[in-house]
């Protein structure tokens, strides 16, 4: 009988799902919403920002409407392909609510777990089944009576203990939250749910790993007799703190892992005297054919490394395992080392060979930018070739650099200081820096690793072989 409310709500109401922004990634963060319920929308309209393993992103919303109803409040992390927005795209015609939020209004205070559920689409939670659980999983969308099997999981959770009458009930939770709480050691049957349903969310995990302050409500009713006085100042956090790990944090931790494990690392050292790169960076201030582009070291030692590669092309490669070959690039994404605020990315210069000085200059300053603002996109840090980290920034001599994944090598320079240096036989004091070269050894050798690193420094000491080489 209500086939066809359904149906025009269907219609009506329009539902914009988590995309996928990313390279095959599986959930994003919302950090920020632009829009409210009620607010009017159009077409290509800014509505959320979210951050991927990779970056945060803007999303727009691809059709106009008045927006109903925001599925998720801020700081939640969401699989892609979740319903994130609800979108009246007729209004003032028919019902208030889409077809999926319809449980609320309904009347069921009576029903059973085995009762009938609504006919409609019924989300299933992944891993308890498709029939009986499906018909559980729509009715704990509602404000009604949640199942019992449901509540006795809530309620157990609750006090830490579970209720003797339904011991056999499971927390809630999809499998990559359970896996979670193992990997944390975290029993769910003692996680306070706040998910829609009594489902645990990864927040829920990740503050039951957290140690909770005595004033909260949960914990007193966890801990009735300890939680007086003494567990108060333990509880405050003032020894250590608990930082869940998501976002671009959780991608550098994994793209790093894999890397040094899977990839042979090599690193190789030299220290070179930059005294005349640095006079060149002074002289191209003054050039009028590079105003408004910044220039520093870092634009010279990017051209050095480009003008290497240029020399020495088989260490431009890459490691295919599943084809068991070395794919040779024929062009050269460069990508630059950038900490922001939400931690380390790798954005690249697309074809950064082919550009001209000034062209090069002008990327990396729009690079940079970027990367500082947060606004890097995910395709700005695909598909890269080689690196450059530049850690003198911090003061840092040198270091071994890890390689980022799927490229072949990763150049680390380190600062460049005034030191005593043996210059046309007489001890002088030049700009010394020290560079250090990390490899793939299953595509470069020692000596082709060696002659790329050689060149970048001769470069480096003779600017002028960026002509002569070049």
């Amino acid at each position: 009988m209500t086939t066809m409310t359904d149906t025009s709500n269907a219609a009506r109401f329009r539902e914009f799902k988590m995309p996928d922004v990313g390279e095959g990634l599986t959930e994003a963060e919302i950090l920020k919403w632009f829009v409210q319920p009620g607010d009017t929308v159009t077409d290509g309209q800014v509505v959320c920002e979210v951050e991927t393993a990779k970056a945060a992103v803007e999303l727009p919303i691809p059709f106009d409407g008045v927006v109903h109803e925001l599925r998720f409040p801020e700081g939640t992390t969401v699989d892609v392909g979740q319903v994130i927005i609800a979108v009246d795209v007729a209004p003032g015609s028919g019902d208030d609510a889409p077809a999926a939020a319809e449980p609320a209004p309904e009347p069921a205070p009576a029903a059973e777990p085995d009762g009938e559920a609504p006919k409609g689409r019924t989300p299933v939670l992944v891993g308890y089944g498709v029939a009986e659980s499906s018909t559980k999983r729509r009715a704990r969308k509602g404000t009604e009576a949640a199942p019992a099997a449901a509540s006795a999981a809530i309620q157990g959770e609750m006090n830490g203990h579970g209720p003797a009458a339904v011991p056999e009930a499971r927390p809630l939770a999809k499998p990559p939250v359970r896996k979670l709480a193992k990997d944390l050691g975290i029993d769910l049957a003692t996680v306070t749910p706040t998910g829609e349903g009594g489902v645990i969310t990864r927040e829920d995990v990740h503050a039951a790993a957290t140690p909770t302050p005595a004033p909260a409500a949960p914990v007193q009713t966890e801990t009735p007799v300890a939680a007086p006085a003494a567990p108060a100042p333990v509880a405050s956090g003032a020894r250590e703190t608990r930082i869940p790990v998501k976002g671009v944090r959780k991608a550098i931790a994994q793209a790093m892992v894999g890397s040094a494990f899977t990839a042979p690392h090599v690193t190789e050292f030299v220290t070179v005297d930059v005294t005349r790169t640095m006079k060149l960076v002074a002289e191209l201030k003054e050039d009028k054919d590079m105003a408004g582009v910044r220039v520093n070291p870092l634009l010279i030692i990017a051209k050095a490394l480009l003008v290497a590669i240029k020399r020495n092309p088989e260490v431009n490669a890459a490691w295919d395992e599943a084809n068991q070959e070395i794919v040779q690039k024929h062009y050269v994404n460069l990508g630059i080392a950038a900490a922001t605020p939400r931690g380390l990315i790798v954005p690249n210069i697309k074809d950064a060979h082919e550009q001209t000085l000034p062209q090069l200059a002008a990327s990396l300053g729009e690079l940079v930018s970027t990367a500082r603002e947060g606004k890097t996109s995910p395709a700005a840090m695909a598909g890269g070739t080689v690196t450059i980290t530049n850690v003198g920034v911090f003061g840092v001599d040198t270091g071994t650099p890890i390689l980022n994944p799927g490229e072949s090598a990763i150049l680390a320079v380190g600062a460049i200081k005034l030191q005593p240096w043996v210059h046309k036989g007489k001890v002088k004091p030049r700009q010394v820096t020290t560079l250090a070269l990390s490899f793939d050894h299953r595509l470069v050798d020692g000596e082709l690793g060696s002659k790329v690193l050689a060149d970048v420094a001769a470069i480096l000491e003779q600017p002028k072989r960026l002509i002569t080489w070049a």
